[in-house]
């Protein structure tokens, strides 16, 4: 993370990334998710653009194809390209207390937000997935 002074304000920089070019009829939306204590996200899926994010509370398991599993804590942020990747885990890694985040998605024209992968697709891919921790 960066702090930087923009006058009596103090600015914190949480991570960058270079904006897709977004074509027109996309539109963008901004959301809070709560994970109950203990739960395990949403099943596998995609999105149709690249989600940006931040942890507001508690802590989750994050996993993207190609990528290990990793807790991201309160205070910190997060990202995911969209499109092909398949996004596995948002998991909620704390069981006594609920966990809650923020995310802004970028969502392309005429698409859903999010799609389930079907189980024969998460067959055919598994080689992509990193290795599981024990």
């Amino acid at each position: 993370m960066e702090t930087m002074k923009m006058g009596n304000n103090e600015l914190v920089l949480l991570g960058t990334v270079m904006p897709p070019e977004l074509p027109e009829g996309s539109h963008v939306m901004t959301a809070t998710i709560e994970l109950p204590p203990g739960d395990p996200g949403s099943p596998p899926h995609r999105h149709s653009g690249p989600v940006f994010g931040y942890m507001l509370t508690g802590e989750m398991i994050f996993e993207l194809e190609g990528e290990p599993e990793r807790a991201v804590k309160a205070g910190e942020s997060f990202w995911e390209p969209g499109g092909d990747v398949i996004h596995y885990q948002a998991a909620n890694n704390l069981p006594d207390q609920k966990s809650k985040f923020v995310v802004v998605m970028v969502c392309a024209p005429d698409q859903e937000m999010l799609v389930f992968v079907s189980p024969e697709e998460l067959e055919q891919r598994k080689g992509r997935r990193a290795p599981r921790p024990n």
